[in-house]
């Protein structure tokens, strides 16, 4: 029987016996290094946990439920995540990659990976021709939708035939939105990635990365890399984003809810230039968002009219936390100039749209009357030089 998301939040199909684990409602967490073999040439299925454990393997059956894929890897943080992805890649290999990447991503990409011999074309993925930066090494093609900060929303869809035709790997990361909004291997993505630090773990009190995949070859690839490489996530880490997980569902829900009305608010100020949220009709992606997602997230980015406008908020806001990270219960906002993309070239960042007018809010899920209020005075105070 198929069964909705936010059962899968708490129940996985063919799930144990809950007599293994005393009846355990929360799943156990098995702070264990090593296991003892009942004998010789036999093994319990765990041997060492860097190779598996099982609150870990528990967490990637979910993660692989949520993804509708026939695995999950969850590793120590998102950019380990994504570290160990490029080792599918060799020397030689080529990367199409959106232009409008986490910072932390382009990072890896343009001191890492490039130096180990991987070249990367950087585009805009949801408007430029993406066939046209294909070459005879071109192995994969890497995109971000809704994309960190600006927004922007690639059709899935029309990358995964491009990527079919010329037999390229294409890979997702889906941290904005998560499978409680958008599932990408549905869509025809090989890979999907996750920053399970944000919606997954939910509470801004552990570091998590995931990578999802539907296809065997990959799987068998990816596990022989996280038990060589090491970075597998620690029992604890893996029992939190478990629990994370258990409200996906109502805070993706609740922090939805309160963007948009966020989003139609700052509309409304005289000191806010351009607001960036795909739930507006008026997002160039709105519409490709209604056919791929289930909805729209609870990101948005907004311009000011000038920097100091955007460091006084900065400087006084205090329900709304001033802070990297996202997708935890608590609003938070950030300044990608000197946080996110702080290691992004000024050109690069320019050409992408982030300026020092730019500020990106992560709603959470408060009373959206007081995040609005708290809004208002510092709005306020800014107009009348308080």
């Amino acid at each position: 029987m198929e069964i909705g998301i936010n059962t899968k939040c708490l129940h996985i199909e063919n799930e144990e016996t809950s007599g293994e684990h005393f009846g355990a409602i929360s799943y156990p967490i098995y702070q264990t290094a090593t296991y003892a073999h009942p004998g010789v040439g036999q093994s319990t299925g765990y041997d060492y946990s860097r190779l598996q454990n099982p609150t870990r393997a528990h967490l990637e059956r979910v993660l692989a439920s949520l993804e509708n894929g026939i695995d999950a890897f969850a590793l120590s943080s998102g950019m380990a995540a994504i570290t160990l992805l490029m080792e599918l890649f060799a020397p030689g290999d080529h990367i199409i990659a959106d232009a409008d990447l986490y910072g932390g991503s382009i990072r890896l990409f343009r001191n890492i990976s490039e130096k180990n011999g991987i070249t990367f074309s950087s585009i805009d993925c949801y408007r430029e021709n993406v066939e046209r930066y294909i070459n005879e090494n071109t192995k994969a093609i890497y995109i971000e939708t809704p994309t960190n900060p600006m927004m922007n929303v690639t059709d899935i869809d029309a990358v995964a035939k491009i990527a079919q035709k010329y037999n390229l790997l294409l890979i997702v990361d889906n941290t904005f939105l998560s499978p409680y909004y958008q599932n990408p291997l549905d869509l025809g993505a090989d890979i999907v990635v996750h920053s399970g630090t944000k919606y997954l773990g939910g509470h801004n009190d552990t570091l998590a990365g995931f990578l999802v995949t539907n296809r065997e070859d990959i799987r068998e690839k990816l596990r022989f890399l996280i038990k060589t490489t090491g970075a597998g996530l620690a029992p604890f880490d893996s029992w939190l984003v478990l629990r994370g997980i258990k409200t996906l569902g109502i805070r993706m829900e609740r922090a939805q809810k309160n963007a948009l009305e966020i989003a139609k608010w700052l509309k409304q100020q005289r000191l806010v230039t351009k607001v960036i949220y795909p739930g507006l009709p008026e997002h160039p992606g709105h519409e490709i968002m209604k056919r791929q997602a289930r909805g729209f997230g609870a990101m948005l980015t907004f311009q000011l009219q000038s920097k100091e406008f955007a460091l006084a908020i900065l400087e006084k806001v205090r329900l709304i936390k001033f802070a990297e990270s996202l997708g935890g219960v608590e609003t938070l906002i950030t300044y990608p100039t000197s946080q996110t993309h702080a290691d992004v070239p000024r050109e690069i960042r320019e050409s992408n749209g982030i300026t020092d007018e730019t500020l990106r809010l992560s709603v959470g899920i408060e009373d959206v009357e007081d995040l609005i209020t708290e809004l208002e005075t510092i709005f306020r105070e800014i107009e009348t030089g308080q």
